[in-house]
């Protein structure tokens, strides 16, 4: 039984993935994806978004980060997914599940859902092109607008040798619309052999427990539960009870000093101001918290409001 953190564009960058892994329960990473159109992606821009390749593929806290390729072009992604192998990458996973309509325009993320042939020559070229030691592993939705290629879409993915499949039980025209549809997983497994992750709505222990009772999965991803809920893995893991506020806040304020460090220190208050809004919805203090910095662009003040707390 695994505990997966979701590749999230803009939510579970590095800090997050470094802050969560810390915290305890996951056992793998995925990292926010990669776009790879007609060129070969630099290694200094690989490293900006999976810094984690410069310490053997994994976070501080020991947990592997899978580097995300989303794209169209069968050849393209194979030569990307060699060259990010050879950066030490524990594993390539390929995106078929970005529901953003300026992706979706572009034919990348869920708008590959309506062609199973073309899912099948994306993971086909990257399996040959990538080491077999080095996982190759997809993450889909149960479609762009309706299900009626989701069979298909899943097999696809199986004939083209992936190793693993990750499903979000909704469609990209769902967007993050509650409820994800998790009895789409059970048949989903009925029909391919593959490894299924369950994906979708878990925002609690009990959601956990929920999810892998419908759909038959072992292994579960968590994404916007693990953001709003920090403690989420380590709960489901060990049991625990839910962290205080007080227990929390020294977190944020290492979450805010991990920020300034690592990116550029205009934009650390909006990203912690970001996270904070998310937290509102589990801590109350939170959210008084993200009012009372609304309107600080100061970083050096935004610290000193922190450390106030």
């Amino acid at each position: 039984m695994r505990l997966i953190l979701a590749p999230m564009e803009g939510l579970a960058d590095e800090s997050m993935r470094d802050l969560l892994t810390r915290l305890g329960g996951f056992d793998l990473c995925v990292a926010e994806f990669l776009r790879v159109t007609h060129h070969l992606l630099t290694e200094k821009f690989v490293l900006r978004t999976v810094p984690e390749l410069a310490n053997g593929g994994r976070t501080r806290a020991g947990v592997p980060v899978r580097v995300q390729l989303l794209g169209s072009d069968p050849v393209c992604l194979a030569e990307n997914a060699a060259h990010i192998a050879g950066l030490g990458a524990p594993g390539i996973d390929l995106n078929f599940g970005c529901p953003a309509p300026m992706v979706n325009r572009h034919g990348g993320g869920a708008a590959l859902l309506v062609e199973p042939e073309r899912i099948h020559a994306i993971v086909a070229a990257v399996r040959r092109a990538v080491p077999q030691s080095v996982p190759v592993t997809a993450k889909m939705r149960l479609g762009l607008e309706n299900t009626e290629l989701t069979l298909d879409c899943a097999r696809a993915v199986e004939a083209g040798g992936a190793s693993e499949l990750t499903v979000h039980a909704r469609t990209g025209a769902d967007r993050y619309r509650p409820p994800a549809r998790w009895e789409w997983l059970a048949r989903i497994r009925e029909e391919v052999k593959l490894p299924l992750v369950a994906n979708g709505d878990v925002w609690t222990p009990q959601d956990w427990e929920r999810i892998r009772r419908v759909s038959g999965c072992a292994d579960v991803m968590t994404g916007r539960g693990a953001i709003t809920r920090p403690d989420l893995a380590r709960r489901i893991k060990t049991g625990a009870t839910a962290m205080t506020w007080p227990e929390l806040l020294p977190w944020v304020v290492d979450f805010y000093a991990l920020l300034r460090a690592r990116m550029d220190l205009r934009h650390a208050p909006g990203r912690l101001k970001q996270w904070l809004g998310m937290l509102g919805s589990a801590y109350p203090e939170a959210e008084t918290l993200h009012r009372a910095l609304r309107v600080e662009r100061d970083p050096d003040a935004v610290e000193k409001m922190l450390e106030g707390r």
